[in-house]
């Protein structure tokens, strides 16, 4: 071989050497990003971890934390707020009733046929009516005034109009989902608007009378027998199907829950007496809050950057407006700690960018090269070509996300179990039986729960009722029963309308039997 030819080869073995020198590097600095990107996985896992020994200090908390709320007003961070229903539908309800809810920018007006016994509900219709912008910041006048034109149009609807239904005396339930202080089971204080609403000239008045107010106006003939929230409603529904229903959760776009309290055990308000001896309470649980929660790095931010930092902590873990923020925030992490996604990475800096309904998408794609997931990413976040490993990850982060809520949203469930003595474990009851020895027997127990994260996610709803299964024990799990309820923030409204109208229907011992 010649010094020319020596030095070609020479040269194309040092090039080679090179070149192979370095896609080892890029391969070394690509598995050493993959490994960053594990790691942010791992850490999340950890961060998130649901023992059942954490679930069970989160349901003593839970119970714990109701009743200091029950104690004294301010003593904890769970409201536990009266609602003065002591008298919940049983089935034996019969006759035509209304409800109405307002929520937001639309407003719904139903009317419930009830049929008596075997808690019939021979039918229900509904109409839904949009709320012109002006009228959301104008008057308490102006908006009543145009809400109840609507429902004075749907009431001449019954019948078909004719003067012997329009003359007849109608109730009314009704659902105003904005913060209330409850001072009757009729009537309420507005505390402050929220959803687009401003009306200050309502601030600190009672929401059913300035609407009764309304209704006279217009010579309707029509009273508001009860003003409640969804939870209420939905416990409500589930207890004229099932008796043994005693608690109501929400879990959706927000959480909350209610139950049946004992009066007895409504320390606040001593001297507190009902007919039948219980009341339904609100315990505003969304805002619960303690040190064993498993919070992470993204809790902590996503509540810093929230308009309410340090309040909702319960609800900004569990609930569907904050899951799949926690998702985006996780994958922005990981962006930052290689280049998985690309350049293409700006719209994950963008807050609630991924909806949960969204995410729940990507977690639920069965398909093997997970096109639902590529497709979400390419359409919401502008990230297209992720490889398939990557959208593996993805999966894997909504999963740990949602099993560490709906968990924990399980906990919460059993936690109002044990404060009334139905989870088996003689733990804090709500009160003592007529012989005075508290009770802890194995009985029925229905939970009524509503809300588009249980009722719509299947993944979050297997994994919350596999937690409250874990949580109670082999024994006692066969007593509690998870039941979906649905619109109990209208239909449920008009049962309440039913239970608390003239000339009463009778008590129902909402509380033990």
């Amino acid at each position: 071989m010649g010094k020319v030819g020596f030095g070609l080869a020479l040269s194309c073995a040092v090039a080679s050497c090179t070149i192979a020198a370095i896609l080892v590097s890029r391969r070394v600095k690509s598995r050493r990003k993959w490994s960053r990107v594990v790691g942010v996985l791992k850490e999340l896992e950890e961060g998130c971890s649901t023992s059942i020994g954490r679930l069970k200090q989160v349901v003593d908390a839970m119970a714990v934390e109701m009743h200091a709320g029950l104690a004294s007003e301010g003593g904890s961070k769970l409201k536990m707020l009266l609602t003065f229903v002591d008298n919940l539908p049983d089935g034996n309800e019969k006759g035509t009733y209304y409800a109405l809810h307002l929520g937001g920018t639309n407003f719904r007006v139903l009317r419930v046929q009830l049929g008596g016994e075997n808690s019939l509900i021979l039918g229900h219709e509904v109409d839904r009516q949009p709320i012109p912008q002006h009228l959301m910041t104008s008057t308490s006048e102006g908006l009543f005034d145009f809400i109840v034109s609507k429902l004075e149009q749907f009431v001449e609807r019954e019948g078909n109009g004719s003067m012997s239904m329009l003359d007849k005396r109608r109730e009314l339930g009704f659902t105003f989902s904005f913060p209330v202080k409850q001072t009757s089971v009729s009537s309420g204080i507005l505390i402050k608007w929220t959803k687009g609403f401003s009306i200050e000239d309502m601030i600190g008045k009672d929401v059913s009378e300035c609407l009764q107010q309304a209704i006279r106006k217009r010579g309707l003939d029509m009273r508001v027998a009860a003003l409640v929230n969804d939870t209420v409603g939905t416990l409500a529904l589930g207890h004229y199907h099932d008796a043994d229903t005693v608690a109501a959760v929400i879990i959706g776009t927000g959480t909350n829950a209610c139950y049946v309290e004992r009066t007895d055990s409504i320390i606040k308000c001593q001297g507190l007496l009902t007919k039948s001896g219980g009341m339904v309470v609100n315990m505003e649980w969304g805002n619960f809050w303690s040190t064993h929660l498993p919070r992470t790095s993204y809790d902590i931010d996503l509540d810093s950057d929230s308009p309410n930092p340090n309040d909702q902590g319960f609800e900004k873990m569990i609930s569907g407006m904050y899951l799949g923020d926690i998702v985006r925030r996780v994958m922005l992490r990981m962006s930052k700690e290689s280049d998985i996604f690309g350049d293409a990475t700006s719209r994950l800096s963008v807050p609630f960018i991924l909806k949960t309904p969204l995410m729940a998408a990507m977690h639920e794609d069965d398909s093997p090269d997970l096109k639902d997931v590529s497709r979400i990413l390419k359409e919401t976040l502008e990230i297209s070509d992720v490889p398939l490993k990557v959208r593996k990850l993805i999966v894997r982060i909504c999963d740990v996300v949602t099993r560490r809520a709906a968990r924990l949203a399980a906990a919460g469930i059993v936690g109002i179990l044990k404060k009334i003595g139905r989870d088996g474990s003689g733990g804090i009851m709500s009160g003592r039986t007529k012989s005075g020895e508290t009770s802890s027997r194995k009985r029925r127990t229905v939970v009524a729960i509503e809300g588009g994260l249980y009722t719509s996610y299947s993944l979050f709803r297997e994994y919350l009722n596999e937690a409250v299964a874990e949580i109670l024990g082999e024994e006692m799990a066969p007593y509690v029963v998870l039941k979906v309820s649905e619109d109990g923030s209208g239909i449920g409204a008009a049962l309440l309308a039913a239970s608390h109208s003239y000339p009463s229907i009778g008590p129902v011992n909402v509380a033990i039997k």
